[in-house]
């Protein structure tokens, strides 16, 4: 039996590949990746604290909203304090709802990365002419106001069509977070050439390890505590990006906060060892040298 297949890239096990360090010496690479979204008010997706009722759904809405007015901000707080890079994943429409938010982002100096336009939408339910304009709206949004175009992608709800990374590709994307299939970069095929999967992830993430699973606040930062010192021993034998998802309205909450910095502190005291990083600089690493990973 033949079983239907994406062609994007072949089958590599970890254990088989090149080699090598990242800059320093270090072998283990860590970003964290912030999301910034904003939600249509009574219509579309979102995430849920409660099971929404008919819309408009203020409860939902506003737990969302009090993440870019409140929680982001305590974020901004705890990154600066611990000088922690980090890439922000930004729905275009955060421009126009909180420019001081990303603002105040750009001014430290962190990556900013392209998230649609969105959190209220899928650009994998548009057909092909809709989706490249939806990725050329947001793109020109962010160019608009960085002063150049982001050089990464990740989907609203990691939901891709068939020709998305093909779509990303031909508008200048150098690599893509919807995929989570490796500890290390990968070569994705397009009908344009490459584009760098780099791994972003769903366990280390707080929406399927709160919003979905429950998980408490104590969970979350012992996963990400667990997960660093793993991943920092397996490193050894193959380097490793290591990628944190974050969401203001999730784990900016106080109560949650609080246990992500005592996280974020017990990495921190490896800094010596390991590469704090954005995802940014990961992909042009890659792509100085581009035959260390698979494809």
């Amino acid at each position: 039996m033949k079983l239907s297949t994406h062609g994007r890239y072949g089958y590599s096990p970890i254990v088989a590949r090149p080699d090598f360090s990242w800059p320093e010496g270090k072998r283990l690479a860590v970003y964290v990746g912030l999301n910034l979204e904003h939600f249509a008010f009574g219509e579309g997706l979102g995430a849920e604290l409660a099971p929404g009722g008919p819309q408009p759904d203020v409860l939902n809405y506003a737990w969302r909203d009090w993440g870019n007015r409140v929680g982001a901000w305590r974020m901004l707080d705890l990154f600066e304090g611990f000088d922690l890079p980090v890439t922000v994943l930004a729905n275009s429409a955060m421009y126009e709802y909180a420019p001081a938010l990303l603002a105040a982002f750009r001014d430290r100096g962190d990556e900013i990365a392209g998230h649609g336009r969105t959190n209220s939408e899928r650009q994998s339910t548009l057909p092909e002419a809709e989706e490249r304009a939806l990725i050329a709206e947001a793109t020109r949004r962010i160019a608009a106001a960085e002063g150049a175009a982001p050089e990464g992608w990740l989907s609203p709800w990691i939901a891709e069509s068939p020709v998305t990374p093909d779509l990303l590709s031909e508008a200048g994307y150098r690599y893509t977070l919807n995929w989570c299939m490796d500890d290390q970069p990968v070569w994705m095929r397009t009908r344009s050439g490459r584009i760098l999967s780099i791994p972003y992830p769903q366990e280390l993430n707080d929406i399927p390890a709160i919003a979905a699973r429950r998980g408490s606040a104590e969970d979350f930062a012992a996963m990400i505590v667990d997960s660093f010192d793993e991943m920092l021993d397996q490193a050894q034998a193959q380097p490793l990006v290591m990628g944190i998802a974050l969401h203001p309205y999730i784990v900016g909450q106080p109560f949650r906060l609080r246990h992500l910095r005592a996280a974020i502190a017990h990495m921190l005291a490896r800094r010596d060892d390991v590469w704090f990083t954005h995802a940014g600089a990961i992909s042009r690493f890659c792509h100085a040298q581009p035959d260390l990973f698979p494809g």
